[in-house]
């Protein structure tokens, strides 16, 4: 199914994996110390029904105002030691970023109602262009550009492709499992063949 959204969303059990969604409203990024900073002081906004975007723009001021160069995703297994909590504590509805997520993020999909969507990495100047202002910026000072909370109004951002629903299914357990079975036949062709 294609999905045409507005933020906040507040029914994510309805998307499955390969489900692709677009983003019309805020995005809200959010990486490593901005998830910790945000799970050991507090939201500055409200992230229920967020969608939540590991990422670290590229941004400049033009006459006062941000602008977006690149925001493309970063890698999402770094934020595994806190996604779990950080799904339970602020029940954001989608987090966005590439390469998947593990366990502990699984089950607090499953447990909150909530997925992760993948964008494809690379793209950084064409998220870009889907991002039409800069909202807010919070803890900018302390993180710096990178790592601060950032709050972008987008328009049909994505393709955001669910690669982990909130049913317990994820493409990256389905991938390894046809991997180990590919690999299980070829060893045992190999031994055959000894």
């Amino acid at each position: 199914m294609e999905y045409h959204e507005k933020t906040p969303i507040m029914d994510a059990r309805k998307y499955r994996v390969g489900d692709v969604i677009y983003i019309t409203g805020e995005v809200v990024l959010a990486r490593d110390e901005a998830h910790k900073k945000l799970l050991e002081e507090g939201a500055p906004l409200d992230l229920k029904g967020a969608v939540i975007y590991h990422c670290g723009p590229v941004v400049t001021k033009v006459n006062g105002e941000w602008k977006v160069i690149a925001a493309g995703p970063t890698t999402s297994i770094r934020m595994e030691i806190f996604e779990d909590k950080f799904i339970e504590k602020f029940h954001p509805a989608i987090i966005v970023g590439k390469g998947g997520m593990g366990e502990k993020t699984l089950k607090a999909l499953k447990e909150h109602g909530a997925v992760y969507a993948a964008y494809t990495g690379g793209c950084g100047a064409l998220a870009a262009e889907r991002i039409k202002s800069v909202k807010e910026v919070h803890f900018l000072e302390e993180l710096g550009i990178p790592e601060a909370v950032w709050v972008f109004n987008v328009e049909e951002f994505g393709p955001l492709v669910v690669t982990m629903d909130s049913h317990g299914n994820s493409i990256y357990d389905e991938v390894d499992k046809k991997a180990r079975s590919n690999l299980d036949s070829l060893l045992k062709k190999i031994e055959g063949e000894s």
